[in-house]
């Protein structure tokens, strides 16, 4: 069986848009990976940037379950010693209301610079206004 390889100029990309609210983050966020990867496409390939663009719309009202609002913990290091910061999703939705989705959708998709240039391609806004109606995304339900 030969690999496929689809060249730039010869994709197919679309527009997605889905709507977060009163939806698991998780199963939204995996959806927009799915979709940002192209494994929905049968020309998948991993190694080539074959993805759709994903604009997910009221990022903050994603519900999570089970009380992790509150015990849910967000970790990252400032690169000094002792710089180690912690923070509930609660806390992180006040500061950054996109903080969380953002945070799951990257973890989905590939480490390194192929998952960077996929993360482009995906959209988050904490409201229900996006700038790219130009675009004609087309509704996903989850």
């Amino acid at each position: 069986m030969k690999t496929i390889f689809v060249k730039e100029n010869e994709q197919d990309r679309k527009w997605y848009v889905i709507d977060a609210a009163g939806k698991p983050l998780g199963r939204v966020a995996a959806k927009a990976a799915y979709i940002a990867r192209g494994k929905n496409k049968a020309t998948f390939t991993r190694n080539q940037l074959m993805g759709d663009f994903v604009i997910i719309i009221n990022a903050e009202k994603a519900v999570v379950t089970g009380g992790k609002e509150q015990k849910k913990i967000y970790y990252h290091h400032t690169g000094y010693v002792g710089g180690l910061r912690a923070q509930t999703y609660e806390k992180l939705l006040q500061r950054h209301p996109t903080g969380p989705m953002t945070i799951a959708v990257e973890g989905m998709l590939p480490h390194g610079r192929l998952g960077r240039k996929m993360m482009d391609c995906v959209r988050i806004y904490a409201g229900a206004e996006h700038p790219h109606a130009g675009q004609n995304p087309q509704p996903i339900e989850l």
